[in-house]
């Protein structure tokens, strides 16, 4: 028996919980990842209950805390690909909310807010430019990864406050792969990765009080072994978070969470993204998975 640990933002040892014999050998898997540089990152309207024009916000901040998320994932062997950040669309940043990729077929995104209406368009271009030849604009407003999260054998899809129920049945069609919908309650966790993320395979981490009755009990069922987060894990955007089978990428203040991760055999790593969070994003909705 054995305890976890590693270091914390000020490099003191931080006791992450305790793993057994029986604990699951965890193995990462190399990502491929499409993010954007935070250059126009403001908080000038609000279109979830995160956003607060009247605050103070450090651009310069958000660059170092997205340029320190980029420089984790590649020292952990993923490689990051680019797009170019736009003038007038400061939530560009939030690249997960502008496509869906697996097995190379790619599912835009069509935005609720029309504040982010253009940055689609910025994304399917990026994927023709890059080799992308199936690349389908949808019909139905889709937030892309905000709202579809995919297990490696579903494709979970997130309802309730910015992704059209019918756009489930639409990606689907376009990815070729099953569809379970569930129902999203709490205002504060609008998409599905503010709620759930993927540890690895058949294990997830989600937040129950952020599903509708019927949507928790589906997730019971798929999931019987999850990672229940608290109240605490989600209110910091803990949930934000990016898993490559091994190592768990999530908000430092997400300490409860990351204790509970590592009992079951992940590594977390703590990155500062609190001024991104001025804006309800973290970790994940900066980091679109290339899944070729």
């Amino acid at each position: 028996m054995t305890s976890v640990s590693l270091l914390g933002p000020g490099d003191e040892p931080i006791v992450l919980g305790v793993t057994t014999p029986a604990t699951p050998v965890r193995v990462p898997t190399t990502r491929r990842y499409l993010m954007c540089p935070p250059e126009y990152f403001t908080v000038e309207y609000a279109i979830n209950p995160w956003m607060d024009p009247t605050q103070p916000i450090s651009t310069s901040l958000a660059v170092q805390q997205w340029t320190d998320l980029k420089d984790t994932y590649e020292r952990l062997g993923h490689k990051v690909d680019l797009i170019e950040p736009q003038p007038g669309l400061p939530d560009m940043v939030f690249s997960a909310n502008s496509g869906t990729v697996i097995d190379g077929q790619v599912l835009g995104s069509r935005f609720r807010a029309e504040q982010r209406a253009a940055e689609a368009d910025h994304f399917r271009r990026w994927f023709l430019a890059n080799g992308y030849t199936n690349v389908v604009m949808p019909e139905r407003t889709n937030e892309a990864e905000g709202d579809f999260t995919w297990t490696g054998k579903y494709l979970l899809a997130g309802t309730g406050f910015r992704t059209d129920p019918l756009a489930h049945s639409e990606a689907q069609e376009v990815l070729g792969v099953p569809v379970i919908s569930l129902q999203l309650v709490d205002p504060r966790y609008y998409h599905l990765d503010v709620a759930l993320f993927v540890l690895a395979d058949d294990l997830v981490a989600y937040y129950p009080e952020a599903f509708s009755p019927g949507s928790q009990r589906v997730l019971r069922r798929l999931f019987p072994d999850a990672v229940i987060a608290t109240a605490e894990d989600a209110e910091c955007l803990g949930l934000n978070a990016v898993s490559d089978g091994r190592h768990v990428v999530l908000p430092v203040e997400a300490t409860h969470l990351a204790e509970e991760v590592a009992k079951r055999g992940f590594e977390p790593v703590f990155v500062d993204i609190s001024e991104l969070r001025k804006s309800g994003g973290g970790p994940k909705c900066c980091t679109m998975e290339l899944r070729d």
